[in-house]
């Protein structure tokens, strides 16, 4: 069975309103749990092509609660997906399968996970170049694994990596 297929869009500027909406819903079912919430991905760089998905981080004390937020998060549309391989998260997907509008990564906050994505963010926020180069290595890797999107987010890991490391070594 083929994959969902790799589209990147152009920047949308509705992105980030709907991050709020998809924020605010968020907090209202699972709220004194939340110690941090915050847009993440590529749909929350301003300019850089995206596949159209809202990335969230969620940030909690204690991830062994994230069982606890399986049914309200399914009231409001988000699915719990097991994924072994994510050893220190935990993610929810709203939309169908292969055709998804928000992901949502639960861990807990200012854990490695929760560092490692907002220092990767925040960099390319503050650099436009690297978010250029970003942007660059992203439709290389869309137009050369359009029908396999787990190959095209292994190929960006080197450069989120480096990019990561550099942030880190620059605080």
């Amino acid at each position: 069975m083929r994959g969902p297929i790799v589209n990147l869009s152009d920047y949308n500027l509705n992105w980030e309103k709907e991050f709020e909406y998809e924020k605010k819903t968020i907090v209202d079912v699972i709220d004194d749990k939340v110690l941090g919430i915050e847009h993440i991905g590529s749909t929350s760089i301003k300019g850089l092509e995206a596949k159209p998905i809202i990335d969230i981080i969620l940030g909690v004390q204690d991830l062994d609660e994230v069982s606890n937020f399986v049914i309200p998060l399914s009231e409001i549309e988000y699915e719990y997906v097991h994924k072994p391989e994510f050893k220190d998260r935990r993610f929810f997907r709203k939309g169908l399968w292969g055709q998804g509008t928000c992901h949502l990564h639960i861990c807990e906050i200012n854990s490695r996970e929760w560092i490692e994505k907002l220092l990767f963010r925040d960099y390319l926020r503050l650099h436009p170049d690297v978010a250029k180069e970003y942007a660059s290595l992203k439709k290389e890797l869309a137009s050369k694994y359009k029908y396999d999107r787990s190959i095209y987010t292994k190929k960006k890991e080197p450069f989120i990596k480096t990019i990561i490391e550099i942030a880190m070594k620059e605080q």
